[in-house]
């Protein structure tokens, strides 16, 4: 016979999950320790972001840093892998979670992982300069060490259709500004630059510097985990998987597949040949 009283039961499954993020009895909700009741109508979304991810509420300067990197990153049209999905999904007849949820899957190291990526360059390079490295000795041997560990693609720099992302400048715009108003601390962006002159200097040409890039500095700029670049990026193209997946089901049409009916792929097996007689059941 168990000898726990009724309250140290009641203790138990209290404590079976804890939580900083939400404290809540019948009536009453507070998110980190605010009520409810008086943040809603009184903060904006990515400020609820700021406290849901962080335990605080953000300056107004760092409130508005935020929501430019979420809004930049909303969508990038069907040519994006997890955009089309959202599409192609849709056409199947499901629902928009399950369309959306599809999408969203797909946002790993190679769509979507870029910023988390940019954002632990960017903090490699920061360490090493802590630790006495001047800024060009750092951004090199920072580059060196990316290289050798994740081959000799730079997250956050170049674009395979944007010459020029129109993104970049001016997130880095509003970041140089907020390091000017005393914000942040602008040491991220400096960063950013200084790795895009590396690379011109090595490849012998420019390439800019992306939409992972420039929202990496501002995650990096307002002291967001690497990590949580990412889950950040998937909270901001979210958006634009549920207006895509929302457009192709008023739009209709059944299993629309990555390429025209008209196209195929190429084959590249072996020739058309028969059923050998001994693989034939009798």
């Amino acid at each position: 016979m168990s000898d726990k009283t009724a309250t140290d039961i009641e203790n138990e499954v209290s404590d079976w999950w804890q939580t900083a993020i939400i404290d809540m009895e019948p009536g009453k909700i507070h998110y980190g320790g605010y009520a409810i009741e008086d943040l809603i109508g009184n903060i904006s979304f990515p400020i609820m972001i700021w406290l849901m991810t962080r335990g605080d509420l953000p300056s107004p300067e760092q409130a508005k840093l935020l929501e430019a990197a979420l809004v930049a990153a909303v969508d990038h049209g069907p040519q994006a892998p997890s955009i089309a999905i959202a599409r192609m999904a849709a056409t199947c007849g499901v629902g928009l979670n399950n369309a959306m949820a599809s999408a969203v899957n797909v946002l790993g190291d190679v769509h979507g992982g870029a910023g988390e990526q940019a954002v632990g360059l960017y903090h490699d390079i920061a360490s090493r300069m802590k630790s006495g490295a001047s800024l060009g000795e750092a951004v090199a041997s920072g580059l060196d060490h990316q290289i050798a560990e994740h081959g000799k693609h730079i997250p956050g720099f170049g674009h395979r259709f944007h010459p020029i992302d129109p993104r970049a400048p001016r997130l880095l715009a509003l970041v140089k500004q907020a390091a000017a108003n005393g914000q942040v601390s602008g040491q991220f962006g400096v960063i950013a630059s200084a790795v895009e002159e590396e690379i011109l200097a090595r490849k012998g040409k420019r390439i800019p510097m992306n939409i992972d890039g420039a929202t990496a500095v501002i995650y990096a700029e307002l002291g967001f985990a690497p990590e949580l670049a990412r889950g950040l990026f998937c909270l901001s193209r979210s958006v634009g998987i549920l207006a895509h997946a929302w457009e192709q089901t008023q739009q209709g049409g059944r299993n629309k597949g990555p390429i025209p009916r008209r196209m195929i792929w190429n084959y590249t097996g072996p020739e058309r040949r028969p059923v050998p007689d001994s693989a034939k059941t009798s």
